[in-house]
């Protein structure tokens, strides 16, 4: 497997930085802001609506996926936008169904249903080649979609991507305790990412997720990938980076271990590395071309 080694190319990211960088939302004085996207809802026959917000540009574009829960007007969103418009990029973020804006339920929601949502994104709304930027769950996501569209796909950034995790997590568990909860038929996780405190999976949505597991086989993934995880990641361990490292056929893979990283790797610094190991790709992506 490939060591850490980003680029020493910061074009596009200097470029960002000299028009104020990422300013988190919570800053109302910033006179460097650029205008938002606005938010749109693409419409599908017999499915739920997705809220999606799309920057239009050059090629390679920037997508994101955001994690389980979550949404589209995240920190790691919003800067990726900024950074994609300072330099002319194309970039589309959306909600999932049941996620942010879009319609649904999340508890009906399956990891089945939101590689479709991803999948029809990417069709309908993705103009040629594509970084896909993947967050936890999202991490997952990207690596099912790079699989189902590889002519869409030109590089991938998984952020404390959760492969497999969900149904690796419940299986670890003591036969007793999955007893319980499948007589229960739910299992709750405890998070400090949830109002109520807790996740809850049913029993359907964990064997559904079962269909879409990518760890048990190599990974028919060819472009170059990028995986920054934290080891102070408490939700999805910095070892399943490792994992997808280890299944992925390219030979152009780095994971990128942060000391005090933890699961949103929503710090400043965090975000940083994460623009910059995007702009890396899209130097080198234009270099190739």
């Amino acid at each position: 497997m490939a060591a850490v080694a980003l680029r020493s190319c910061r074009r596009g990211f200097s470029r960002f930085l000299s028009h104020g960088g990422f300013v988190p939302s919570s800053d109302t004085h910033s006179k460097d802001r650029r205008h938002k996207s606005t938010v749109q809802y693409a419409t599908r026959p017999d499915l739920p609506k997705l809220a999606y917000r799309r920057v239009k540009g050059k090629s390679p574009g920037v997508v994101f996926l955001p994690g389980y829960g979550s949404n589209m007007n995240g920190q790691k969103a919003e800067a990726l936008e900024e950074f994609c418009q300072s330099l002319g990029h194309s970039y589309l973020r959306f909600d999932y169904t049941g996620h942010g804006a879009s319609e649904g339920v999340l508890a009906e929601g399956t990891i089945g249903m939101w590689k479709k949502d991803v999948l029809f994104m990417l069709d309908e709304f993705a103009e040629g080649p594509q970084i896909l930027v993947g967050s936890s769950i999202g991490g997952w996501l990207m690596l099912l979609a790079a699989i189902a569209r590889p002519e869409k796909t030109a590089a991938l950034v998984g952020i404390s991507t959760a492969a497999d995790h969900i149904v690796t997590s419940f299986n670890a568990l003591p036969l007793e305790t999955k007893m319980q909860f499948q007589e229960k038929g739910e299992w709750t996780v405890p998070t400090k990412h949830s109002e109520e405190g807790v996740y809850k999976f049913s029993m359907d949505f964990l064997h559904e997720a079962e269909n879409h597991c990518v760890l048990h086989s190599p990974l028919p993934v060819t472009c170059p990938v990028r995986l920054i995880h934290g080891l102070k990641d408490e939700d999805v361990p910095w070892h399943i980076s490792m994992q997808v490292a280890e299944c992925l056929l390219s030979a152009d893979v780095d994971v990128i271990l942060r000391r005090h990283g933890q699961h949103r790797m929503s710090e400043k610094e965090d975000i940083k590395l994460m623009v910059y190991t995007v702009d890396d790709l899209i130097d080198k992506l234009t270099t190739m071309v």
